[in-house]
């Protein structure tokens, strides 16, 4: 992984919370349709980053990076349906909203100033 790129980086630790909640709750869980939506947008953020960074125009990276903000929102709503649901705890989701906003506000300042720079 290229270091110091501070969304990659977060993104992709995010991702790996991401897996370890899925793995920690799924297989005791009949709530797993949804956990399968959180595993699935929640490590699609760091992915699209990912592809962004690699993108071959600015227009691809914006596009992709948009993709990663949508996904981050997404994220967000399934972690505040599982935890106002009680399938996973107040402390884990709490935890993982927090960086989510993160996410979104990082990703969502370098797409404001990519648009602003047309």
């Amino acid at each position: 992984m290229q270091k110091n790129n501070i969304v990659l980086e977060k993104s992709y630790d995010f991702a790996l919370r991401i897996v370890e909640i899925y793995k920690r709750h799924y297989s005791q869980n009949q709530y797993r349709d949804l956990l399968r939506q959180l595993l699935r947008c929640g490590t699609s953020i760091g992915a699209n980053v990912e592809e962004a960074v690699g993108g071959q125009t600015r227009k691809d990276f914006y596009a992709k990076l948009y993709i990663a903000y949508k996904e981050a929102r997404e994220t967000s709503y399934w972690l505040r349906l599982l935890k106002d649901s009680e399938v996973i705890t107040i402390e884990e989701a709490e935890s993982l909203l927090s960086d989510c906003l993160e996410l979104r506000r990082i990703i969502g300042a370098i797409t404001r100033t990519i648009k602003n720079e047309k």
